[in-house]
């Protein structure tokens, strides 16, 4: 028997629409609103002549967003500022810290955390994410570290609700030795990840990279890089991974964040390196929280803002999308796993433009590509995969980053 829903008074962002001027409804600031028809699970879109058989919902005004996506967390580290010393200074200052606090990490400190990460992540209507982990094993610096593993499992345990994505993160050095780079690889193939890599002036990194995209194109694995994340325009990771990509010509996708050295690029180099990236469809991930905290950090207030080229990226065609990244953690002392908030840190950040809604893609459809995930529009998508947000416009979403409830679970439970 077919079951039909009418959710009076919704709105969808058009950014949210593969095709806005299909779905119907009335335009208004960026948004489509109108009342939204839901048929046996998958949106129709709005409609002017509901079907009279059709049980009738109040939307109250709430927005209609897709599923989340996350590109870029560090679920190992995340809930760790409680027992670590010395925060607030560098990036290599940081990756101290936090390095001598994984003799805390036993598999149930591990579990706990990133299982509470998860929770917010429903929590903020996160459908898809992705977790870095640390790599190195002891002594071994290309042993599958036990984060890895119990990582894997918290994914499996929230398969069907949040699909998690696991990247590895060695030095880009340690891919410099074949027979290294081959046991990285294989670990990484083996729980179906992402091969991942932190590039920062290593000495052997053109070596590294070399081996990492061939390594990538032998398993089909996806590749995703922590690269140049400092200020100096002798960093020179990001010109390598776009040299790579167009030499070997690898299919897979290739996502980058951070990228912060090119704050420092001149207007050329920052033009051709834009657009050596929008050929090779390589993405760029800005991570505003921990670059902005970590970067550029002296005695007094900083003068620069610490963060990459995210609108001149998009602007000349390269794929963008924004990441929380650390969450109270050597890192980042503050935060929490939601992209909502993210983009409005990003919005005085970056200087993005209104209309707001117009960079909602940035912590959703987009992010899900670069990711390499096929991304969910509200368009036909399956009610599943929708969300219904207490807020009645872009502005309110980002100021307060209101409590947001799944489609189904909204009709089950409106009227009761």
């Amino acid at each position: 028997m077919t079951q039909l829903f009418l959710v009076r008074d919704v709105a969808v962002p058009a950014s949210l629409l593969a095709r806005p001027d299909h779905f119907g409804g009335e335009r208004r600031d960026g948004l489509l609103s109108g009342d939204l028809l839901v048929q046996d699970g998958r949106v129709l879109g709005f409609t002017a002549t509901p079907p009279r058989e059709a049980r009738v919902l109040s939307g109250g005004g709430r927005l209609v967003l897709p599923a989340l996506a996350e590109p870029h967390l560090h679920l190992d580290k995340a809930f760790t500022l409680g027992r670590l010393s010395g925060i607030g200074r560098d990036l290599l200052s940081a990756i101290r810290a936090q390095e001598a606090d994984k003799a805390n990490w036993t598999d149930e400190d591990l579990r706990h955390r990133a299982s509470r990460a998860m929770e917010e992540l429903y929590a903020a209507g996160v459908g898809l994410a992705r977790s870095h982990v640390d790599w190195g094993d002891g002594e071994d610096p290309a042993g599958t570290p036990r984060a890895w593993d119990v990582l894997a499992e918290v994914a499996q345990e929230w398969r069907g609700r949040v699909t998690l994505q696991l990247s590895c993160l060695p030095e880009i050095d340690l891919f410099a030795e074949p027979e290294t780079g081959q046991r990285i690889a294989e670990a990484v193939r083996r729980r179906d990840g992402v091969l991942g890599a932190w590039c920062l002036g290593h000495p052997r990194r053109h070596a590294g990279f070399t081996e990492v995209f061939r390594l990538a194109d032998r398993y089909g694995l996806h590749l995703d890089f922590h690269v140049d994340e400092g200020a100096g325009v002798e960093l020179d990771g990001l010109e390598i991974i776009a040299r790579e990509r167009a030499r070997t010509g690898f299919e897979g996708p290739v996502l980058c964040g951070h990228a912060v050295s090119l704050m420092d690029a001149a207007p050329d180099r920052l033009s051709n390196l834009l657009e050596s990236m929008a050929r090779g469809g390589i993405a760029l991930c800005a991570l505003p929280t921990t670059n902005l905290f970590l970067q550029s950090r002296g005695s007094g207030t900083p003068d620069r803002r610490g963060i990459t080229r995210l609108v001149e990226a998009s602007q000349a065609g390269v794929a963008t999308c924004l990441g929380t990244d650390n969450v109270q953690d050597a890192f980042y002392p503050l935060g929490r796993h939601d992209p909502l908030g993210t983009l409005a840190l990003a919005v005085p950040a970056l200087h993005l433009a209104a209309p707001l809604g117009d960079h909602l893609p940035l912590v959703s459809t987009q992010a899900a590509q670069a990711m390499g995930a096929a991304p969910v529009f509200v368009d036909r998508a399956p009610a599943a995969a929708l969300l219904l947000a207490e807020a009645r416009d872009v502005a309110g979403l980002l100021s307060c980053q209101p409590r947001r409830k799944r489609l189904p679970e909204f009709i089950a439970t409106a009227g009761r």
